[in-house]
């Protein structure tokens, strides 16, 4: 089927903190869906199929709770009945938005999903109801290719937005597509956590995901376009990916991806949007996923024939990473921290100056968010002292053959495959055998930025 995803620069309130009437955020909306509607027209005419457009697009970011009030719209989250925003606009008051969206979709005979702010009243005498009577939702819609609202989906990890409420319960959201069967849909910081992303693609057995987010990009280990691809090959599902893009605030990083090849963009240099447009094949056998333990043998390892070179503490991510660096032009590492031991053979196919090393950290991590990982990462370093491995890098030269692997404790381990440039590369083996994960790449296709098994032991959060 041909997808398209919308990378958007938004156009922000310049005082988000400010209080405005309804009919100056509305016209503020009003230019972001203006290029929306652009990007529709644009990507139905190369044939799309479903368009995505990202988190926080239509109203921006860096609201109050009182300050985002006149941004958001009413949308009805019963699923009985079935409505048409467009063709039914009075049914109910305050969906300026949902209703030009609905009518896009509808014009061009697309499906759409789109990120908006919503409200929901509620009584002061329901436990969960905030002060001021009403809930605020950071809220996805999918709408049909006939305008209609097909599914809403409430965002649940919610990250540093205090203008917003978490639902009760962590929202389940799909909707039905007659080219692709059936699209679950989740939010930005959802992707890091169980519920809802790992339990709905496992409940509902689905095979394509619409990812609306606004990700800044973390080196080494969570660059959007880096994760997005992670988390298409661990599941094995197809994602439509779009972020929103802001350079200086270090937000770019969109794309369509299957598991075994992807159609990205990543740019820190220039300003104004990207559409993405890309034919991808559709997911229906459920091929054994990389969660699923495979059987073999791991070859034992030669002990002490050589000389390890001395592990090192940096800080990396804001995790303490326990590290040894790579000296010479091939070699066989170990290192290891609580139960986790990541293993790594290396031969440099081209020498450089530059430093890598192989870093382990088995913890919970509690910056930015809390949840517990399991990483074994081979990353460029910064410079060539220590104390700059961990440090972003964007640019490598060194081309690698290397095979990695770690005995991790969780089955969701997301392999993370970066190269020069934030380039993707895909590796050549990877999975289960006996209780080690193995990653291994035949010489990557560009200098080596990050290759590592990012594992997130959901229960130990």
């Amino acid at each position: 089927y041909v997808a398209a995803v919308y990378e958007h620069e938004s156009i922000l309130s310049p005082a988000p903190a400010a209080p405005v009437e309804r009919r100056a955020a509305l016209e503020l909306m009003g230019r972001n869906l203006d290029i929306y509607e652009q990007q529709v027209l644009a990507a139905a005419r190369q044939g799309a199929q479903i368009i995505v457009f990202p988190e926080d697009g239509i109203h921006g970011f860096n609201f109050t709770r009182s300050s985002i009030y006149p941004y958001l719209d009413f949308i009805p989250y019963s699923h009985s009945g079935k409505w048409n925003p467009c063709r039914e606009p009075y049914l109910y008051n305050d969906t300026e938005v949902v209703q030009r969206l609905s009518c896009m979709a509808l014009q061009n005979k697309i499906f759409l999903v789109a990120n908006l702010g919503s409200k929901q009243p509620c009584e002061r005498a329901e436990p969960r109801c905030p002060p001021d009577g009403r809930f605020q939702f950071n809220t996805n819609v999918a709408l049909g290719a006939d305008g209609a609202l097909l599914a809403t989906y409430r965002k649940h990890n919610l990250y540093f937005e205090s203008a917003f409420d978490t639902p009760a319960q962590p929202d389940h959201a799909f909707f039905d597509t007659p080219f692709a069967g059936r699209f679950g849909m989740f939010t930005c910081f959802d992707i890091l956590f169980y519920e809802p992303a790992v339990s709905l693609i496992r409940q509902y057995n689905l095979k394509q995901i619409v990812y609306p987010t606004a990700w800044m990009n973390q080196l080494p280990l969570l660059s959007a376009v880096e994760f997005q691809q992670a988390f298409s090959t661990a599941f094995n599902v197809n994602i439509l990916a779009a972020n929103i893009h802001h350079p200086t605030l270090g937000m770019t990083g969109s794309g369509i991806y299957t598991p075994v090849k992807s159609f990205i963009y990543h740019n820190m240099e220039s300003y104004g949007g990207k559409l993405i447009v890309a034919e991808i094949p559709v997911i229906t056998a459920d091929y054994k996923t990389n969660l699923e333990k495979t059987a073999g043998r791991v070859s034992e390892k030669g002990e002490g024939k050589e000389q390890s070179p001395p592990s090192f503490y940096a800080e990396m991510m804001y995790d303490n990473f326990t590290f040894v660096p790579l000296w010479g032009e091939k070699g066989e590492l170990q290192v290891c921290a609580n139960s986790l031991c990541c293993y790594l053979n290396y031969q440099k196919a081209v020498l450089t100056d530059e430093l890598y090393a192989l870093g382990v950290f088995d913890g919970l991590h509690t910056v930015h968010g809390t949840y517990y990982v399991q990483a074994c990462a081979l990353v460029k370093c910064g410079g060539l002292s220590f104390s700059t491995c961990g440090q972003e890098v964007t640019d490598a030269t060194a081309l690698i053959d290397f095979q990695l692997w770690g005995n991790m404790s969780t089955p969701y381990i997301f392999p993370l495959l970066l190269t020069s440039g934030i380039t993707l590369d895909f590796a050549d083996h990877m999975g289960w055998k006996n209780n080690y994960y193995f990653l291994s790449k035949n010489r990557t296709s560009a200098g080596l930025l990050t290759a590592a098994l990012y594992g997130r032991w959901y229960e130990k959060d």
